[in-house]
């Protein structure tokens, strides 16, 4: 009984605008005078 009043419970429940996920469109940048190069074997080197 409790299991089935819960569940038409939910099914009520209405998901307004503010409750979904937002978002988000934009840039992101990173001031880095390394290559992409250079990054890639710092990576490799802090993984082995």
């Amino acid at each position: 009984m409790e299991h089935e009043r819960r569940e038409r419970k939910n099914s009520e429940v209405e998901v307004s605008d503010d409750d979904r996920r937002t978002e988000y469109r934009g840039k992101v940048e990173h001031d880095s005078e390394e290559s992409a190069e250079e990054l890639l074997d710092q990576f490799k080197e802090i993984n082995s």
